[in-house]
Protein backbone atom coordinates (compact mmCIF):
# COMPACT_ATOMS: atom_id res chain seq x y z
CA UNK A 1 0.00 0.00 0.00
CA UNK A 2 1.45 3.67 -0.84
CA UNK A 3 2.21 5.75 1.81
CA UNK A 4 1.25 9.32 1.84
CA UNK A 5 3.18 12.20 3.21
CA UNK A 6 2.23 15.33 3.74
CA UNK A 7 4.82 18.52 4.46
CA UNK A 8 4.61 22.23 4.81
CA UNK A 9 6.84 24.59 3.09
CA UNK A 10 7.68 22.07 0.06
CA UNK A 11 8.29 24.61 -2.66
CA UNK A 12 11.71 25.11 -1.62
CA UNK A 13 14.29 24.41 0.51
CA UNK A 14 14.27 21.20 3.36
CA UNK A 15 10.48 20.86 2.47
CA UNK A 16 11.70 19.85 -0.98
CA UNK A 17 14.35 18.33 -0.14
CA UNK A 18 11.52 15.99 2.17
CA UNK A 19 8.90 15.61 -0.96
CA UNK A 20 11.98 14.53 -3.62
CA UNK A 21 13.20 11.94 -1.06
CA UNK A 22 9.96 10.58 0.07
CA UNK A 23 8.61 10.52 -3.50
CA UNK A 24 11.79 8.72 -4.53
CA UNK A 25 11.10 6.29 -1.97
CA UNK A 26 7.32 5.28 -3.82
CA UNK A 27 5.41 7.72 -1.66
CA UNK A 28 2.45 9.84 -2.57
CA UNK A 29 3.88 13.44 -1.94
CA UNK A 30 1.23 16.45 -1.12
CA UNK A 31 3.08 19.55 -1.47
CA UNK A 32 1.90 22.00 0.42
CA UNK A 33 3.54 26.16 0.22
CA UNK A 34 2.10 29.35 0.88
CA UNK A 35 3.43 29.77 -2.64
CA UNK A 36 1.53 28.63 -5.48
CA UNK A 37 4.31 28.40 -7.93
CA UNK A 38 7.27 26.87 -5.84
CA UNK A 39 4.72 24.34 -4.96
CA UNK A 40 4.06 23.43 -8.51
CA UNK A 41 7.86 23.26 -9.27
CA UNK A 42 8.65 20.87 -6.81
CA UNK A 43 5.40 18.60 -8.01
CA UNK A 44 6.17 18.89 -11.95
CA UNK A 45 9.96 17.58 -10.65
CA UNK A 46 8.69 14.96 -8.95
CA UNK A 47 6.81 13.59 -11.35
CA UNK A 48 9.34 14.41 -14.13
CA UNK A 49 10.98 11.61 -12.23
CA UNK A 50 8.52 9.40 -12.45
CA UNK A 51 6.90 9.68 -8.75
CA UNK A 52 3.32 10.72 -7.38
CA UNK A 53 2.38 14.02 -6.16
CA UNK A 54 -0.19 16.73 -5.46
CA UNK A 55 0.42 20.67 -4.74
CA UNK A 56 -1.69 22.52 -2.83
CA UNK A 57 -1.59 25.95 -1.72
CA UNK A 58 -2.11 26.65 2.46
CA UNK A 59 -1.15 29.56 4.68
CA UNK A 60 -0.57 27.25 7.86
CA UNK A 61 -1.78 30.56 10.01
CA UNK A 62 -5.02 30.14 8.32
CA UNK A 63 -7.48 27.26 10.19
CA UNK A 64 -9.71 28.10 7.29
CA UNK A 65 -6.58 26.48 4.59
CA UNK A 66 -6.05 23.62 6.66
CA UNK A 67 -9.75 22.57 6.87
CA UNK A 68 -10.02 23.10 3.00
CA UNK A 69 -6.94 20.66 2.38
CA UNK A 70 -8.14 17.88 4.52
CA UNK A 71 -10.95 18.20 2.59
CA UNK A 72 -9.82 18.06 -0.84
CA UNK A 73 -8.01 15.10 0.46
CA UNK A 74 -10.74 13.59 1.81
CA UNK A 75 -12.47 14.00 -1.81
CA UNK A 76 -10.01 12.47 -2.92
CA UNK A 77 -9.33 9.27 -1.15
CA UNK A 78 -6.81 10.45 0.42
CA UNK A 79 -5.21 9.16 3.59
CA UNK A 80 -2.16 11.05 5.32
CA UNK A 81 -0.15 8.44 6.66
CA UNK A 82 3.05 10.65 7.82
CA UNK A 83 2.57 14.86 8.24
CA UNK A 84 6.08 16.66 8.10
CA UNK A 85 5.23 20.27 9.77
CA UNK A 86 8.36 22.16 7.97
CA UNK A 87 7.35 25.24 7.27
CA UNK A 88 8.59 28.20 8.99
CA UNK A 89 9.79 31.44 8.86
CA UNK A 90 13.07 33.24 10.29
CA UNK A 91 14.18 36.58 12.19
CA UNK A 92 16.90 37.77 13.95
CA UNK A 93 18.26 40.79 16.42
CA UNK A 94 18.33 41.68 20.05
CA UNK A 95 15.66 40.09 21.71
CA UNK A 96 13.72 42.27 23.39
CA UNK A 97 14.13 45.09 20.68
CA UNK A 98 11.73 42.45 18.56
CA UNK A 99 8.06 44.36 18.60
CA UNK A 100 5.22 42.57 19.58
CA UNK A 101 3.90 41.85 15.71
CA UNK A 102 7.12 40.06 14.94
CA UNK A 103 6.85 37.86 18.50
CA UNK A 104 3.00 36.99 17.13
CA UNK A 105 4.45 36.60 13.80
CA UNK A 106 6.94 33.84 14.44
CA UNK A 107 5.05 32.34 17.17
CA UNK A 108 1.71 31.99 15.15
CA UNK A 109 3.93 30.51 11.86
CA UNK A 110 6.58 28.52 13.70
CA UNK A 111 3.98 26.67 16.37
CA UNK A 112 0.74 27.78 15.96
CA UNK A 113 1.30 26.82 12.53
CA UNK A 114 2.45 23.54 13.26
CA UNK A 115 -0.38 23.13 16.27
CA UNK A 116 -3.10 23.40 13.61
CA UNK A 117 -1.84 20.71 11.75
CA UNK A 118 -1.78 18.37 14.22
CA UNK A 119 -4.67 19.21 15.05
CA UNK A 120 -6.02 18.99 11.67
CA UNK A 121 -4.76 15.23 10.61
CA UNK A 122 -3.91 13.58 13.98
CA UNK A 123 -8.19 12.47 14.14
CA UNK A 124 -7.99 10.20 11.49
CA UNK A 125 -4.73 9.05 12.15
CA UNK A 126 -6.08 8.43 15.96
CA UNK A 127 -8.75 6.96 14.18
CA UNK A 128 -7.08 4.27 12.14
CA UNK A 129 -4.70 3.44 14.89
CA UNK A 130 -1.64 4.65 13.06
CA UNK A 131 0.33 7.59 11.54
CA UNK A 132 3.69 9.37 12.19
CA UNK A 133 4.05 13.26 12.61
CA UNK A 134 7.61 14.90 12.23
CA UNK A 135 7.97 18.34 13.28
CA UNK A 136 10.69 20.85 12.28
CA UNK A 137 12.24 22.49 15.03
CA UNK A 138 15.95 24.05 15.20
CA UNK A 139 19.19 23.60 17.66
CA UNK A 140 18.07 27.27 18.52
CA UNK A 141 15.26 25.42 20.40
CA UNK A 142 17.65 23.86 22.41
CA UNK A 143 20.36 25.64 22.57
CA UNK A 144 19.60 29.55 22.35
CA UNK A 145 22.01 31.31 20.47
CA UNK A 146 22.58 35.21 20.72
CA UNK A 147 20.23 37.17 18.68
CA UNK A 148 17.95 34.23 17.29
CA UNK A 149 15.45 35.20 20.63
CA UNK A 150 12.08 35.13 19.28
CA UNK A 151 12.97 32.15 16.92
CA UNK A 152 14.28 30.18 19.43
CA UNK A 153 11.60 30.57 21.71
CA UNK A 154 9.19 29.43 18.91
CA UNK A 155 11.60 26.32 17.92
CA UNK A 156 11.52 25.31 22.32
CA UNK A 157 8.33 25.63 21.94
CA UNK A 158 8.08 23.29 19.36
CA UNK A 159 10.32 20.82 21.06
CA UNK A 160 7.95 20.89 24.16
CA UNK A 161 4.79 20.59 22.24
CA UNK A 162 6.18 17.18 20.46
CA UNK A 163 7.22 16.36 23.76
CA UNK A 164 3.76 16.17 24.65
CA UNK A 165 2.10 14.56 21.66
CA UNK A 166 4.80 11.92 21.78
CA UNK A 167 3.76 10.91 25.51
CA UNK A 168 0.15 11.33 24.68
CA UNK A 169 -0.31 8.93 21.46
CA UNK A 170 2.48 6.89 21.80
CA UNK A 171 -0.33 4.12 22.98
CA UNK A 172 -2.42 5.27 20.45
CA UNK A 173 -0.34 4.05 17.16
CA UNK A 174 0.65 7.57 16.24
CA UNK A 175 4.48 8.02 16.74
CA UNK A 176 6.05 11.44 16.86
CA UNK A 177 9.36 13.07 16.34
CA UNK A 178 11.03 16.54 16.46
CA UNK A 179 14.36 17.15 14.03
CA UNK A 180 16.64 20.25 15.52
CA UNK A 181 18.88 21.27 12.62
CA UNK A 182 21.12 23.89 12.32
CA UNK A 183 22.20 26.26 9.53
CA UNK A 184 22.30 24.19 6.02
CA UNK A 185 21.60 25.48 3.02
CA UNK A 186 17.97 26.69 2.03
CA UNK A 187 16.26 29.34 1.40
CA UNK A 188 14.73 29.93 5.04
CA UNK A 189 16.04 34.08 4.89
CA UNK A 190 13.59 34.30 1.79
CA UNK A 191 11.07 35.77 4.71
CA UNK A 192 13.79 36.87 7.31
CA UNK A 193 12.87 39.79 9.48
CA UNK A 194 15.10 41.45 11.71
CA UNK A 195 18.62 43.32 11.62
CA UNK A 196 20.77 43.69 8.70
CA UNK A 197 23.72 42.52 10.97
CA UNK A 198 22.02 39.77 11.80
CA UNK A 199 20.67 38.57 8.47
CA UNK A 200 24.43 38.57 7.09
CA UNK A 201 25.93 36.35 9.74
CA UNK A 202 22.86 34.33 9.42
CA UNK A 203 23.79 34.20 5.36
CA UNK A 204 27.44 33.88 5.83
CA UNK A 205 26.58 30.80 8.35
CA UNK A 206 24.08 29.34 5.65
CA UNK A 207 26.74 29.63 2.65
CA UNK A 208 29.57 28.40 4.93
CA UNK A 209 27.70 25.20 6.11
CA UNK A 210 28.42 21.70 4.30
CA UNK A 211 25.14 20.18 4.76
CA UNK A 212 22.92 20.48 1.76
CA UNK A 213 18.68 20.42 2.63
CA UNK A 214 19.13 17.00 0.76
CA UNK A 215 21.64 15.86 3.40
CA UNK A 216 19.63 17.25 6.22
CA UNK A 217 16.36 15.53 5.04
CA UNK A 218 18.07 12.19 4.60
CA UNK A 219 19.14 12.37 8.11
CA UNK A 220 15.94 12.84 8.95
CA UNK A 221 13.99 10.58 7.55
CA UNK A 222 16.55 7.86 8.65
CA UNK A 223 16.29 8.51 12.38
CA UNK A 224 12.48 9.18 11.63
CA UNK A 225 11.97 5.15 10.54
CA UNK A 226 13.46 4.33 14.03
CA UNK A 227 11.34 6.04 15.75
CA UNK A 228 13.82 8.18 17.36
CA UNK A 229 12.08 10.82 18.88
CA UNK A 230 15.12 13.95 19.35
CA UNK A 231 16.58 14.23 15.87
CA UNK A 232 19.94 16.05 15.80
CA UNK A 233 21.10 16.14 12.36
CA UNK A 234 24.33 16.90 12.29
CA UNK A 235 27.36 15.27 14.29
CA UNK A 236 28.66 18.89 15.25
CA UNK A 237 25.24 19.98 17.19
CA UNK A 238 25.31 16.60 18.43
CA UNK A 239 28.44 17.58 20.49
CA UNK A 240 27.49 21.16 21.37
CA UNK A 241 23.80 19.45 22.54
CA UNK A 242 25.73 17.46 24.81
CA UNK A 243 28.54 19.92 26.17
CA UNK A 244 25.28 22.38 27.35
CA UNK A 245 23.66 19.72 28.84
CA UNK A 246 26.67 18.19 30.78
CA UNK A 247 28.59 21.54 31.08
CA UNK A 248 26.05 24.81 31.14
CA UNK A 249 28.06 27.36 32.94
CA UNK A 250 30.79 26.56 30.43
CA UNK A 251 28.66 26.70 27.59
CA UNK A 252 27.04 30.24 28.21
CA UNK A 253 30.69 31.01 29.15
CA UNK A 254 30.84 30.93 24.98
CA UNK A 255 27.65 32.19 24.35
CA UNK A 256 29.00 35.39 26.34
CA UNK A 257 32.45 35.72 24.45
CA UNK A 258 30.04 35.25 20.90
CA UNK A 259 27.97 37.76 21.87
CA UNK A 260 31.20 40.39 22.96
CA UNK A 261 32.90 39.06 19.37
CA UNK A 262 29.32 40.20 17.45
CA UNK A 263 28.68 43.31 19.33
CA UNK A 264 32.25 44.77 19.54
Amino acid sequence: MTKTVLITGAGSGLGAAFARLYASQGCQVIVADVNATRADETRASILAQGGHATAFEIDITREVDWENLRLALAEQGIVVDLLINNAGVASGGPTLAADMDEWQWMLDVNLLGLVRGCRCFVPDMLTRGQGQIINIASFAGLAGAPGLGSYGVAKAAVVAFSESLRAELASQGVRVSVACPAFFKTRLLDSFRGTPRMLKTAAKLMDEASQTADDIASAIQRAAAKDEFLIIPTAVERRRWWWKRHFPDLYFTQMKKLIARRTG
